[in-house]
């Protein structure tokens, strides 16, 4: 399948339900239909719109859309997003808030690279912003990336964490959500080693993989019943000539999305369905709870096929992170070097993804950290989506991961002044 053929069949295929779907709802709403009611032709027009909708988000990168927040003086803070760090891959983009002068705690989110846009954190974000500075890492499409920029493995992903690691300083507070989670602890230990002075104050690891065998998913048992090879020739594809990619090998986005859907098939398909059903009776709307979650869900983004194949290989396969041989530039990254940093893990009882045990094997690695900089958090009830954006997020970890935030931030980790000595009292004789 490395053929620019089979990536052109993909985006054919996708190009063509969304001209059928423009099509239907635009034969179906023709004025004279509307003379004799026909329930068959506003079925037709309803799939049409929804099917339309969908095929045309899965090439559309969402805008973040960041809604102005009240501030502390009851004024509207409005958002504005700046590139701080511009590079090939990723860049380092910083959330400003317009007319905030109060300090806040700087916060580094890192954004999977797993076939959704950073702004499958958007609700993350909005839940941050009224406390923290926020900075995220935003990752390209690897289509729209030439190939004169070269490869881009988890080596260099961990390189381009510690490029902006030190580019916020060493009062930053990193949150690492699911996949870079392993990554996000690689780079705080090649800088304990070669930047100390760089280093975080915190690290947050959020539902990632950090020892995929500690609890196996479907995930990971895919990772395990195929070879490399045969993951290659199955999954890696070539750019058309359509975007400025055009070349590069990548795993596409739209291959990534069958996966996903096919985890859940039916409660998608029975999603679309009660979506039609509700265009039928005008009940949807632009903003519906449909379209928020689809319009996301939907698109996708393709990952250079170094980096995928890299993920699966080094770190599910081979488990270098979880037995502490990873390396960056032929150099071994000693996870145990960390001992300033502080580290909290989270995990959700019913996360299919990232199982419970997966991630808070981190802490394990960590034999140079003391324990009172350790800390973890299961969260009861939630799947893998619910720990970073939904309502156990919102309610019960947030606030968790900010008091361990405050717990180890700046007034934390500086050392306390020397009580001033007592005034020798004078000699009365003098």
């Amino acid at each position: 399948m490395r053929y620019m053929a089979t990536y052109d069949l993909m985006e054919t295929i996708r190009n063509t339900n969304q001209w059928m779907g423009a099509s239907a709802l635009a034969v179906a709403s023709y004025p004279a239909f509307s003379m004799f009611p026909n329930p068959a032709l506003e079925w037709m027009a309803a799939w049409g719109e929804v099917t339309e909708r969908s095929f045309s988000r899965m090439v559309t990168k969402p805008d973040w859309n960041i809604p102005p927040f009240v501030g502390s003086n009851g004024q509207d803070r409005i958002v504005v997003e700046e590139v701080v760090v511009k590079r090939d891959f990723g860049d380092l983009l910083h959330f400003r808030v317009q007319g905030r002068t109060e300090p806040k705690r700087k916060v580094l989110l890192v954004a999977p690279m797993s076939g959704h846009y950073a702004t499958l954190l958007r609700s993350t974000v909005i839940s941050l912003l009224p406390d923290c500075d926020l900075y995220i890492t935003d990752w390209h499409n690897a289509r729209d990336i030439p190939v004169s920029a070269g490869k881009f493995d988890i080596e260099d992903y961990t390189l381009y964490l510690v490029d902006f690691m030190r580019e916020l300083g060493p009062d930053t507070h990193v949150i690492a959500v699911c996949q870079p989670a392993p990554l996000a602890l690689a780079a705080t230990a090649y800088l304990a080693e070669e930047d100390p002075d760089a280093q975080p104050r915190t690290l947050t690891l959020i539902g990632g993989p950090i020892d995929p065998s500690a609890a196996p998913t479907d995930v990971t048992d895919f990772g395990h019943s195929v070879t490399m090879g045969q993951l290659e020739e199955m999954m890696i594809q070539r750019v058309g000539f359509k975007y400025a990619g055009v070349g590069r090998m990548v795993y596409p986005g739209l291959l990534q999305l069958n996966s996903f859907i096919s985890m859940n098939a039916e409660t998608h398909m029975k999603a679309f369905q009660n979506q039609i059903s509700s265009v039928m009776r005008g009940e949807a709307h632009e903003h519906d709870k449909h379209n928020k979650f689809y319009d996301e869900y939907l698109a996708v983004m393709d990952m250079p096929a170094e980096f995928y194949l890299s993920t699966v290989d080094r770190i599910f396969k081979e488990g270098e992170i979880a037995k502490n041989d990873f390396t960056v530039a032929g150099r071994h990254v000693d996870i145990g070097k960390i001992t300033t940093v502080a580290v909290k893990t989270v995990e959700g009882s019913k996360d299919d993804i990232s199982a419970p045990g997966q991630c808070i094997a981190a802490l394990d690695l960590l034999t140079g950290l003391p324990d009172d900089k350790k800390a973890s958090h299961l969260e009861d009830g939630a799947g893998h989506y619910g720990i970073f954006a939904g309502k156990s997020w919102r309610k019960n970890i947030r606030p968790l991961v900010l008091d361990f935030i405050d717990a180890h931030g700046e007034t934390a980790a500086a050392p306390a002044p020397a009580k001033p000595k007592p005034a020798a009292k004078k000699n009365k004789a003098a």
